[in-house]
């Protein structure tokens, strides 16, 4: 793995007599103490004897006005009581860090290119390491699955505290289960990664360090979920729970003294009805009311706390309860605040990273950009990585479309195949990826599997303009006037919206796409909206033709099952069949009952999801799910290619990606509590 350490980091880095009597190590020069049980981390005693020395804490100097910017907070006391029992030892990667400085960051819009950011500073359960092999603890100091995976224990760190300096509890997490995920008022509808085969789950709390799920069937895929999930598995019930009708008889009067309607109000204010991490915090959403309210944001875990959210962005702040320490006994995060600004112009965005105005960027950033930011990045003072994404550009029509007679022609799987081969994926991966990609089709998995056959990669790639034109003909789409352009089959003039979002797909994949397209008859308008928009549009079945990037590891699949049920994804990715979704939600009362294939395919996920990994029952799911998806072409893919990470050199112990990946939750694995700045 590459580290970056740029010259004169060491002359800036403390000096000895300022560390504390643990030694300073790092990923690179450990000083010949053993790793610990887990790579790049210890907890605090398993430190101690390795290293044999006993750790002081020392905190930011700043951490007593940062907190003093955090609404609701009251003044902290010693640092011993704000660290748990157990800190969570972090060994940076290649030096101790400072402290002070703003980590400052670019998104597109409100909850739109945000996870980026949203990662950075994100904590859970547990995390995948920087192999994006192992998992190790987080949140929770440890934990244990029984011999067959229905039951998963975890012990939390004793002492652990909220931002608000509460504490910490089982409590927590079960209050987040019970009361949140599973309340009705606050979620339709259970989500998958809290059932089992359509089963939920239960958690029991036996004390206040020890959380206990237990599953209707085995799901050893749950860890992965904690690994990689922005829905953090814990909510605070102290502040949360003030405006829950379940835990506080006097919720709803509670509420209504602060202006909202009831205490349901509240909570969808503070934590909204979703379980993306991301919604404005009353601040935004309900400035009415903002100097009424006990705190701006509700408590967090995470290594910063928003202060300020706008339409323009927002505004961050130590965590001065975070539970990490360095080495050294310094409680991290080194970097005191950060900024989020909201521009949603690619090519502002890109001008701003050439000027080097932004320390770190990965999403939103396409391979086409990394011409003119490898050209720039000596002078502007940065370096780019071009690493691998684990997804790819695909497009999905509306097989249960509004329109009947487009729902017709999308749904028959001989126009799918049409559109398929109809792609030259050869020269768009020249022209639109500069060689540096490879064709593929859409597959469900990725990495594929050792159990699906490699040739489904590749089913349907060929290009193949004859064979399209031969399939829109037995159709029966015809140029019924000359102009070059198929009609619907009833003689209906078709022309595809294709809306598209660079957050989700590259601009010049959509134009080549439909140009390929047009080539045998199909015509498009090629409009390029906001990420908002087009998922409003995606989530209203007013897309004829849906296009993000789409892929997910079995590691992933094995905990969440979203790829693989009607829509195929959450509302942030390509989904396709709202109306099949609709019929699934509903056990049949609404909506569009789907094909066999595809109750084959949900079926098939919930085998997948409890079976033995050794075993042939899983190994034969998941071939038949990879045949099933991909004979279906319910998604077409197009070119799986790298793409580019952004980093000031100013942005000390940054190390190089193993993948341009959201799907591991971006820089999660990589520790960015001990990142810090120079400057």
């Amino acid at each position: 793995m590459k580290r970056l350490l740029l010259s004169g980091v060491a002359a800036i880095a403390l000096p000895a007599a300022a560390y504390a009597n643990c030694p300073a190590i790092t990923v690179a020069d450990m000083q010949g103490i053993a790793a610990g049980a887990y790579p790049q981390q210890y907890d605090l005693a398993e430190f101690q004897d390795a290293a044999g020395c006993t750790m002081e804490f020392s905190a930011n100097p700043e951490i007593e006005a940062l907190n003093g910017k955090i609404k609701g907070n009251g003044d902290l006391p010693a640092l011993a009581e704000r660290l748990p029992e157990e800190p969570l030892v972090v060994v940076p990667y290649d030096s101790i860090g400072q402290y002070g400085g703003t980590l400052d960051v670019l998104s597109n819009a409100t909850e739109a290119g945000t996870s980026d950011f949203l990662s950075v500073r994100h904590v859970n359960l547990v995390r995948y390491s920087d192999d994006l092999q192992t998992i190790v603890p987080n949140i929770a100091k440890s934990w244990e699955w029984n011999d067959d995976f229905t039951q998963l224990t975890f012990t939390l760190r004793k002492g652990h505290k909220w931002s608000d300096g509460a504490p910490f509890t089982s409590a927590d997490v079960k209050f987040w289960h019970d009361n949140l995920m599973l309340d009705t008022n606050i979620f339709e509808k259970p989500k998958d990664y809290v059932t089992v085969g359509g089963e939920t789950m239960t958690v029991d709390a036996p004390d206040e360090t020890t959380v206990v799920f237990n599953l209707p069937a085995p799901k050893p895929g749950l860890l992965a979920h904690f690994a990689t999930h922005y829905g953090q598995g814990f909510q605070p019930k102290h502040f949360l729970g003030q405006f829950h009708p379940d835990i506080n008889a006097d919720a709803d009067s509670y509420a209504q003294s602060l202006g909202f309607e009831n205490g349901y109000d509240a909570i969808k204010a503070y934590y909204g009805n979703s379980d993306w991490t991301d919604t404005p915090t009353p601040m935004l959403s309900r400035p009415e009311i903002a100097d009424n309210l006990p705190k701006g944001t509700y408590p967090t875990l995470e290594s910063h706390i928003y202060i300020t959210d706008t339409t323009e962005g927002r505004h961050l702040v130590a965590n001065p309860y975070f539970h990490q320490v360095d080495p050294t006994g310094q409680q991290l995060p080194y970097i005191s605040e950060q900024d989020e600004v909201y521009i949603n112009d690619n090519e502002v965005r890109i001008l701003k990273l050439v000027n080097n105005e932004v320390d770190y960027k990965s999403q939103s950033l396409q391979l086409a950009s990394a011409p003119i930011l490898l050209e720039n990045q000596d002078k502007g003072g940065y370096n780019i990585y071009l690493r691998p994404e684990i997804t790819m550009g695909a497009f999905g029509f509306n097989v249960t479309h509004e329109d009947p007679e487009k729902r017709k022609v999308f749904g028959d799987l001989r126009f799918r195949e049409a559109m398929s081969v109809a792609i030259n994926r050869d020269e768009l991966n020249e022209v639109g990826f500069f060689g540096q990609g490879t064709p593929k089709q859409y597959v469900g998995f990725s990495p594929l599997p050792e159990f699906a056959d490699a040739s489904w990669e590749s089913y349907k790639t060929e290009f193949d303009p004859d064979a399209a034109n031969a399939l829109l003909d037995e159709i029966g789409m015809a140029d019924t006037d000359g102009d070059g352009i198929r009609e619907l089959p009833n003689g209906d003039k078709l022309v595809l919206n294709m809306n598209f979002s660079t957050q989700g797909i590259a601009g010049q994949t959509v134009e080549l796409v439909a140009q390929y397209w047009k080539d045998v008859g199909i015509d498009s308008v090629v409009k390029e909206v906001t990420p908002d928009e087009y998922r409003s549009a995606q989530s209203s079945n007013k897309l004829d033709v849906s296009m993000w990037r789409k892929g997910q590891p079995l590691a992933i699949v094995l905990g969440n099952n979203e790829l693989w049920v009607p829509p195929f994804e959450n509302y942030f990715g390509n989904r396709s069949g709202m109306l099949w979704a609709e019929w699934v939600d509903s056990d049949g009362a609404a909506g569009v009952e789907p094909p066999e294939y595809v109750k084959q395919l949900m079926a098939d996920v919930n085998t997948l999801q409890s079976a033995d990994q050794a075993s042939a029952e899983f190994a034969e799911t998941g071939a038949r799910m990879v045949q099933n998806m991909v004979e279906n072409l319910l998604f077409i893919g197009t070119v799986n290619a790298p793409a580019p990470i952004y980093q000031s050199r100013k942005l000390q112990n940054f190390t190089e990606f193993q993948t341009h990946s959201y799907e591991y939750y971006r820089t999660y694995p990589y520790r960015a509590s001990q990142w810090w700045l120079t400057e």
